[in-house]
């Protein structure tokens, strides 16, 4: 893919906003009749704040744009058609006219924050990339960080864990894997007093739940705030301990969230389950 933004085809510009998860219109002449500064088949994208490739310029493209934006805030799902005469009312003087197609496509991609960069995490994001979801990879330690690029996941440095939950747009979801048990307490903690985010899942074992659950009983934490704390983590019918093993494991889980009707994680029973003891 090109990624020089000013410089993308339309059909780049699809590929992008899809897998970052930004709402856009393709539009695209149907029909043209007369003198007009494309043809019919000519396409762009038109984003909040981005456009790319161009349907001709001038007036004719300046209106278009307001418009389709304006179809992405009153939220249109049907597709929209427009006749625009190339003359004094659209300040062009080619004397044709054009007949314009606006599709609207709105995000729906959830948001996944992913707080560690082990050896599981580092299993798991390749698999989870590939889900319509957009991840942002959080890890305390620097030199951990990915450098790959992915164009769905951004990797991102944290030293305060409060702060970084906060950051989270509403209804994300959490999984914590980091290094340090205490960081982990922090994350999840933070994460259940968001009371907008219906899944904050964690590797631990036993011993290690049983005390995160009775620490966060201690802060105060209702019942209702722990029924979003999901560990043991994963799908637990599949079995090993391997950090490939427990990201399939993990991945399997998002699958069957992500194709829930309410797209949630509350109904999922985890209780249940016995955890896998893996170190992440």
């Amino acid at each position: 893919m090109n990624n020089n933004l000013s410089a993308m085809r339309w059909f780049e510009a699809i590929s992008y906003c899809q897998a970052k998860g930004i709402e856009y219109v393709l539009v695209t002449i149907v029909s043209d009749k007369g003198s007009a500064p494309r043809s019919s088949g000519t396409k762009m994208v038109i984003t909040g704040d981005r456009c790319f490739d161009t349907i001709g310029g001038g007036n004719l493209e300046h209106k278009v744009t307001h418009n389709a934006r304006n179809h992405l805030i009153n939220k249109e799902i049907n597709p929209i058609f427009e006749s625009f005469p190339l003359s004094a009312k659209t300040a062009q003087c080619c004397g044709g006219k054009v007949e314009i197609l606006y599709e609207v496509h709105h995000a729906h991609c959830q948001h996944l924050a992913l707080f560690g960069a082990g050896h599981v995490a580092k299993a798991l994001v390749p698999i989870i990339s590939q889900l319509p979801l957009q991840i942002t990879w959080y890890e305390s330690r620097e030199a951990y960080l990915s450098t790959d690029s992915i164009d769905n996941v951004t990797p991102s440095f944290y030293d305060c864990p409060r702060s970084a939950v906060k950051s989270l747009p509403s209804l994300s979801w959490a999984i914590v894997m980091t290094h340090n048990h205490q960081l982990d307490f922090d994350l999840v903690s933070a994460s259940l007093k968001r009371n907008d985010m219906p899944y904050v899942g964690m590797i631990g074992s036993d011993t290690k739940v049983k005390r995160f659950k009775y620490r966060l009983q201690q802060q105060g934490l209702a019942q209702e705030q722990l029924q979003r704390f999901i560990s043991p983590i994963g799908e637990l019918s599949i079995p090993g301990k391997k950090p490939i093993e427990v990201a399939i494991s993990i991945s399997a889980q998002l699958v069957q969230m992500l194709n829930q009707p309410n797209n949630g994680a509350t109904s999922l029973d985890m209780d249940e389950n016995e955890t896998k003891g893996v170190v992440a």
